[in-house]
């Protein structure tokens, strides 16, 4: 009996022991060749776990329980694997790895060595686009450090070298980021899409951004240089697409929420759902963002809603239908002269300025897979929407007489357009090659109206002479058809070539009138007449690019590429009737070109790119100076006014380098602690190449010659800290190079000072909670990034002060 006892103890014991087992799971991978593939990423059950392989190509994971698990395998330059498998195993396990280079279509990587340090590149083929010998960088959104909520845009930019950043507001309503010498003004040298389609007022008449998605609803930002002009566009600055999130595909209903608040009254409320039901992927988020802002009249309130579906009719097509809207009111402090900046930069002389925004855009997509060979994706989008800029634009030297009407800009924008594309992977010569084919049709309507509204302080935004209008009012209908191709020739394994071409027809039209009104000091009208005018431009041309690609093996590339660029000018630039500038009529279309000659490589350890680049510019757009006789004293008397027209020929030049280094994997540590530095640094030469005595020599306005940002963060399991660094050298708002001192009354001439800014955050998650934290501007530097010649200046526009936020998140 007493045996019988201890048998049935012992028994039990034993599969309570059993049941409370921890397992080993080894393991090798090579690739298709049969050599071991070290640094292999192993992620086991969605990052429960994850480690690397050692160059022989083994892996060993320890402590896990009994049972079904799964492993994702990952290797850069190879096709992402998952396995399934039950533990105890009988025998280690082997796995082999296919070349990415000979299955180019759409690979989905679960867990990626680049994105752990927040930013990686896009593969060489990815959806129906090729990025191979692009100089490429994805921003990926959840491993960024800072206010998110106010989308500050010099932490969410902060590894992508040679962005100049305009910060016009501490909320974060608006972007403005411009590389290479480009203005940043709305971004609108880049190409800006949203989830691939276009989100700008008019990309014919009016390529400015005035809305921009919350940082908070996006999985990632994609931004491809200007060798983008061959399959997105012709600008120079190239490609940033916005790419939403997408409902989890794990869950049938997921809800998240962030609330944070911050220094100056800012709010920000950010609520989303998602999922996966059957064949139905959806998204939806609410995003809601105020504050007081740091000088007077500058508080501001945001709306922000999307939603999106996707639905697969069947295991090769998907459809999909999104929604955006978009609103806020803006108060607009305006700008400062030098000496009132000095004197106090929180002082505010305009308190009349409003600015208003609507946006509405609708779009449809269609992805078909004829077979893994064979794929097309076609896209339609409209947008509906409009932007009013109300107040005073006279020189911000000149107090705002409360008695006089103010000016009101009232934009309206129709737009629609559609772009078919299609990939094809095919042999030639024993390699895989892939052809991106595509054509575009779009269609672009701006109605523009410019008078004078009531002398009030209050956001009224109505005409006191809708019937006769004291500037302007006209309409500028566009047509753009473009057809593109690019194709992936693999010369071996290790060498690629990627020609392009594209062909761009582009008609713009202006039908209206515009006042031209002339009176004398005392404000008595000396001439006033109303000019009706209808102007065609209609023009095609050709666009031609090629990239070179050298891969050694599967973590290190040389890249190189050319392409040419082309800016159309629009009628639009040339109407709006600004006090503090006039426009050449005869402004002609810019050309140029870029060029890339680069090395980039990672590893779980680091991650880099460097590169040089050539920027080449005929007819540049600028502002100038000039000296021209005043219709108000019968032409006896000259005056000074800003004249935008073709300068000249201008080259810019430099090196763009990231690294970073995570130092803790490099001393053999395990993923638990992480430990990264970074550096993002741009050394950049400019030079106007002309004659003309005003601007030969000049540097090119806006090219900072030294812009860098270096940052420290350390992660221990769920607690994250980070210190940020920013510094810009000083530089030129305008093409004559005007110094900083005797300074310019206007304010709009002059140099942008050289300054710095540190910016702190920290985080800490536990289940499905996060409490975040941070303050930008530490050292409370008094500083600012742009000189405005119209809204929201003119004149100096300073920067926020230092601020702080905190929030909390969760997800359920």
């Amino acid at each position: 009996m007493k045996k019988s006892k201890l048998v049935c103890l012992g028994i039990l014991l034993l599969c309570f022991q059993t049941g409370w087992a921890q397992f080993v799971i080894k393991g090798q991978v090579k690739n298709e060749q049969g050599a071991p593939a070290s640094e292999t990423a192993i992620v086991l059950n969605q990052a429960q776990k994850a480690i690397y392989t050692n160059k022989a190509g083994r892996f060993t994971i320890n402590d896990v329980e009994a049972g079904a698990h799964q492993l994702i395998i990952f290797k850069y330059g190879y096709t992402t694997d998952t396995l399934n498998i039950q533990v105890p195993l009988s025998e280690p396990i082997e796995i082999t790895l296919s070349d990415l280079s000979r299955q180019l279509e759409e690979v989905v990587i679960s867990q990626d060595l680049a994105s752990a340090f927040g930013i990686k590149r896009l593969n060489m083929v990815e959806g129906l686009g090729i990025y191979e010998a692009k100089k490429t960088e994805v921003i990926v959104v959840d491993k960024i450090q800072g206010n998110v909520a106010a989308n500050t845009a010099r932490q969410v930019y902060a590894k992508i070298p040679g962005l100049n950043i305009w910060e016009n507001d501490g909320a974060g309503i608006q972007l403005g980021i411009g590389g290479r010498g480009l203005s940043p003004n709305r971004t609108s040298n880049f190409n800006v899409r949203q989830n691939g389609y276009d989100i700008s007022a008019d990309a014919l008449g009016y390529p400015e951004s005035y809305y921009t998605p919350p940082t908070l609803a996006l999985e990632q930002i994609e931004i491809v240089r200007g060798a983008a002009s061959l399959q997105y566009g012709t600008q120079f600055g190239g490609l940033l697409n916005f790419v939403m999130k997408k409902g989890p595909v794990e869950d049938t209903f997921r809800y998240s929420g962030r609330l944070t608040g911050g220094s100056f009254g800012f709010a920000n409320a950010f609520n989303s759902i998602g999922g996966q039901t059957g064949k139905l992927n959806y998204y939806a988020f609410y995003d809601y963002n105020h504050t007081n802002g740091w000088r007077p009249n500058a508080e501001s309130d945001k709306h922000t809603v999307y939603g999106g579906l996707q639905y697969a009719l069947s295991d090769k097509i998907k459809v999909g239908l999104e929604y955006t809207f978009s609103q806020y009111l803006a108060h607009q402090p305006g700008g400062l002269t030098d000496a009132q900046f000095q004197d106090n930069p929180r002082q505010s002389n305009r308190e009349r300025n409003w600015f208003r925004v609507n946006w509405n855009l609708l779009a449809n997509t269609l992805q078909y897979t004829v077979s893994p060979n064979l794929r097309f994706d076609y896209r339609i989008f409209h947008l509906d929407a409009a932007r009013d800029a109300l107040g005073n634009l006279s020189r911000i030297d000149r107090p705002d007489d409360q008695s006089e009407p103010r000016n009101l800009i009232r934009d309206q924008y129709r737009n629609w357009g559609g772009e078919a594309r299609m990939l094809k992977n095919f042999n030639l010569l024993k390699f895989n090659n892939t052809l991106v084919a595509g054509v575009r049709y779009y269609h672009g309507l701006t109605h523009q109206q410019q008078g004078l509204a009531n002398n009030s302080a209050n956001s009224d935004f109505n005409f006191l002479n809708p019937g006769r209008l004291e500037d302007s009012d006209f309409r500028f209908p566009g047509q753009n058809v473009a057809v593109f191709a690019e194709n992936i020739f693999f010369v071996n394994d290790h060498w690629s070539i990627t020609p392009g071409l594209r062909y761009e027809y582009i008609q713009t039209t202006s039908n209206g009138y515009y006042r031209d009104i002339r009176s004398n000091l005392a404000g008595e009208i000396l001439f006033d007449s109303t000019v009706i005018e209808h102007r065609e431009n209609s023009r095609g041309f050709l666009l031609a690019g090629v990239g070179i690609s050298y891969k050694p093996d599967e973590q290190l590339e040389f890249y190189g590429n050319i392409s040419q660029n082309y800016r159309a000018i629009n009628f639009n630039d040339i109407r709006i009737n600004n006090p503090s500038l006039r426009v050449d009529e005869n402004l002609a279309d810019e050309r140029g070109f870029n060029a890339d000659l680069g090395m980039r490589s990672f590893s779980r350890i680091y991650n880099v790119d460097a590169s040089f680049f050539l920027l080449k510019y005929n007819d540049r757009i600028g502002n100038i100076l000039l000296t021209e006789s005043d219709p108000r004293f019968d032409n006896l008397v000259n005056r000074t006014v800003r004249y935008r027209t073709n300068l000249a020929d201008a080259v810019i030049t430099g090196m763009e380098f990231y690294g970073e280094v995570d130092w803790l994997a490099l001393l053999g540590q395990s993923m638990d602690q992480r430990l990264t530095t970074f550096l993002n640094l741009a050394l950049i030469y400019s030079e106007y190449l002309t004659d003309e005595s005003l601007i030969k020599g000049n540097q090119v306005e806006l090219v900072p010659p030294i812009n860098a940002k270096l940052g420290v963060r350390y992660q221990w399991k769920a607690l994250e800290v980070g210190v940020q660094g920013t510094f810009v050298a000083e530089h030129f708002s305008d093409a004559a190079n005007t110094p900083a001192v005797p300074a310019v009354p206007t304010a709009i001439e002059g140099t942008i000072p050289s300054y710095y800014v540190i910016d702190f955050s920290g985080s800490y998650q536990w289940d499905n909670w996060k409490l975040f934290a941070g303050v930008n501007n530490l050292t409370n530097n008094f500083y600012f990034t742009r000189r405005a010649a119209g809204y929201p200046g003119p004149g100096i526009i300073p920067s926020d002060a230092r601020n702080l936020y905190l929030g909390i998140g969760w997800e359920l």
